[in-house]
Formats: C-alpha cells, structure tokens, sequence
C-alpha cells in the first residue's frame, strides 16, 4: 500500500534539498550604455556570487582604481567570471590609478579578456585566493605589474597573458608573487602560456609564493635577473608564520628564458634575496636559456638558503659571445640545508661554460659551439633537422630519491610563443618517442603541432 507524506511532513522533507541547491546565477553587464557604467557601480549595488558573470564591453577605456571586494567573490569551483567583451577586436581598457584592478579578498574570482594599464603603483594588486587572470594584456605600469600582498594572498593564475613595460629600480617588478602561508596554506601559484617582455625595472618574475608551476612561458628582457625563485619576506609575515613552516618549491618546465642586459650578469636567481629564503626545491626541465648581453653571465644564482636543484634537458647557448657561469653556489653566500644537492641529466651547454656542475652531479652532459636552432638572431629557437638537441634529451629524468620533487610536470605537453595565443590554443609538443633538449620540440617528420613548419 503506497504511503503518502501529509503536506506539512512532506515540505519540511524537501526543505534541506532547496537549501543545498544554489542559487540562480546571473549575468550583468557594464558599459557606457548599460545599467552599470563601472565595475566599481556594478561591485556597490549588487553582491555578486559564484557561477555569476559580468561582461564588460570592449573598446572603451574605463578609470582605473577598481577593486574586486570580499562580498563579490565565488566558492571552490564557482567562481564568478569577469569578462571583457571584444568590440571591433579591442579589449575593454582599465586605465590609472595608484591600483588599476585590485582583488582585496574577494576569492574565486576570474579576470579575463582585459588591457590594464596606467597604475601609478600596481597595474594589479592580487591579494585573494584562487584568482585566475587570464587573456590579458598588462602593460605600462610605472610600478609593479602584478603584485601579490604579503598577507591573504592565495593561489593564484596567470595564463594566456602577455605583460611588458613594467616595473621600477630595483624593488619593483612585472610580476611581483607571494601567497600567505598562515591564511592559504598548500596555496600554488601557476603561471602558463604567457609573454614577459621588456621590464623597466626589477626581475620579470619575482616570486616568493610556496609553490610555483611555471610552465611554457616566454621571458625576454629583464631589467636583473629573468626569474628570482625564493621565500616569503620575513619582516611583513602574519603571526606564528615562521621559515620552517613549509619549504617553497619551484617547477619550471618548457620555457624561453633569453637574457640581453650587459649591465647585469644573471638570469636565475634561487634560495633567497637576503629578506627571505626559500630552504626549498628547484627543478628546471626542458628549458631553452639564450644569453646575448654579450658579458659573462650567471645561469643559475644560488643564494642563502636551498634544499635541492635538479636541471634535466635544457639548452644554454650564448649568441654574442661572453661565458656561462652555468651555477654559482658562492660560499658566504649559500647554505644547503643538507650538504650541496644539485643533480642533472642530458642538458647542452656551450663549450667554454665555467661553473659546470661535477660528472656525479649532472650526468650525459653535453657540449658545442651551436645548438642548432632554426634561427636564433630571429628567436626561432626550434631545433633544426640536424641539431644535436633533436632527440637527445631524457626520456625519464628523475629527482635524488633523497630529495624527490613533489608532482614533478614530465613530459612537456606545449610549446611556450614568443607571443600570447588565444585561450585553449596553446601549440602542442609534439611527440616522436625521443625528447628534444629545451622548450622546442622537431618531430620526425619535420613537422610542428597544428600543422607549423
């Protein structure tokens, strides 16, 4: 005999289905015309939520100081997306300001498809966790270009994205990462598919986050080094954070790193700066480093406090002459937590590099005078038919058991642009069994992923 819920039992059965479900979300837009003019009037009147949208219309230029507050956040895997919309093929643009976009704790939240330029201070201050900016073009900023703040700072996304004319002296810096480690802790830092180029000041990446992925990047044109890779700054840290909290780790995979300053001799800085250090992990995979300042140059600056280095496949060429100094781990100067780590495989340096790590540290070392590239006075840094980067790389490279570097990206998956590609169409490496040394891959046939030869 079937049962039937009086109507009263009934609703209070289905009230905790109605309360799990979400809410509507909805899409709002913002424009001249529209309702919203700013997103700063948009951010006031409505409190948006996770899956909402908010499209901006492209071709026209919007005042900076926008800020992204708390009550405009998303949740885990529903963020709220704000989008700009081409118009005639342009951009919205996001001008001026001390901050041009601000995320002041407003978590989960994707900014794509914008131009922010103008920040007297920061084109973009990222101080939220799980921000993704995306299919972006930061330019122009007479500060930083991004920065992340020291306190309630999460992981974070670049992807897609292109950003030059940034940066100031020597403390201000085109990307500018850290994450807090008391607020967000395990927070990861993932930077991919993007063009860092022409920095007016500081390092292209200056990153003291606790973990960083970046993958399949172009850097060209720092002001000091390309990359500084090291811990969180001890003097602006939340209470109870300590540098034995957590280690910070690195994984850079699949990158062209080109180096053109004469008056500075790095391009890689790891450990610390002497205002944090890192204690951590380091691994550089399938690299592509094209030094062309023409002075000596320091490859891989090991500073203060490390734990482990490994470099497997990369390629360390000098095109307008000068010596690498392929890693200098001064005494005074470094303090390996556990007696010196470095490990290596299959990777190709010049042949009259100084500082070359020991046969027991790297292993299949290989030297010339040219690696063969396609044409490296026009950065076509493929490797030609005849290079002796085709097919020379590790297969399998591996981290001391002892020092094993956690989630380690292998193989490469794409190829890093001199340029940004559209979003999802990243070029694909393509395979043929045997890996090539460095970022670029040649396959069999001679032919690249999507058909580019």
């Amino acid at each position: 005999m079937r049962r039937y819920l009086p109507l009263p039992s009934l609703l209070l059965a289905l009230l905790p289905l109605f309360a799990a479900a979400p809410a509507f979300a909805a899409t709002y837009q913002v424009g001249p015309a529209r309702t919203y003019t700013t997103l700063n009037q948009l951010f006031a009147a409505v409190n948006l939520g996770g899956g909402d949208i908010v499209e901006v219309d492209g071709n026209v230029t919007y005042p900076g100081g926008v800020v992204v507050p708390a009550a405009d956040g998303g949740s885990s895997g529903n963020p709220v997306v704000i989008r700009g919309i081409r118009v005639n093929g342009q951009r919205p643009r996001i001008d001026g300001s001390t901050n041009t976009v601000e995320f002041r704790q407003s978590n989960y939240v994707v900014f794509e498809g914008f131009e922010v330029t103008g920040g007297s201070s920061r084109c973009i201050l990222q101080g939220a966790h799980e921000v993704t900016v995306r299919d972006s073009v930061i330019h122009d900023c007479a500060g930083h270009g991004i920065l992340g703040t020291d306190q309630f700072s999460g992981s974070f996304t670049l992807e897609y994205s292109e950003v030059y004319n940034a940066g100031a002296g020597t403390s201000q810096h085109p990307l500018y990462i850290q994450s807090d480690e008391i607020a967000w802790p395990g927070s990861v830092f993932r930077m991919r598919y993007n063009y860092i180029h022409d920095g007016n000041g500081g390092n292209l990446l200056k990153c003291r986050h606790e973990r960083a992925e970046v993958h399949y990047n172009w850097f060209q044109g720092a002001a000091y080094h390309e990359l500084e890779l090291i811990g969180p700054d001890e003097a602006t840290q939340q209470s109870g954070w300590t540098r034995d909290l957590v280690r910070e780790d690195q994984d850079v995979v699949g990158n062209v790193i080109v180096h053109s300053n004469p008056a500075f001799g790095a391009v890689v800085r790891i450990g610390g700066d002497g205002s944090g250090v890192s204690k951590g992990r380091a691994r550089f995979v399938n690299n592509t480093f094209l030094l062309t300042s023409g002075q000596d140059t320091t490859v891989f600056r090991i500073f203060q406090e490390m734990q482990s280095v490994e470099m497997h496949n990369n390629v360390i060429d000098v095109t307008a002459g000068g010596v690498p100094r392929i890693i200098r781990a001064v005494d005074g100067e470094l303090v390996w937590t556990d007696g010196r780590q470095i490990r290596g495989s299959n990777n190709w340096i010049e042949s009259t590099s100084s500082f070359v790590p020991t046969v027991g540290e790297w292993a299949g070392t290989l030297t010339g005078t040219n690696p063969g590239f396609t044409n490296a006075a026009s950065f076509d840094l493929r490797p030609a038919a005849g290079s002796p980067l085709r097919n020379a790389g590790n297969n399998a490279p591996a981290s001391n058991p002892a020092f094993a570097f956690p989630g380690p990206l292998f193989p490469p998956a794409f190829l890093p642009q001199r340029g940004v590609a559209a979003v999802g169409a990243a070029l694909s490496r393509p395979t043929d069994g045997l890996i090539d040394i460095g970022a670029l891959e040649l396959a069999t046939d001679g032919i690249f992923a999507n058909g580019f030869q």
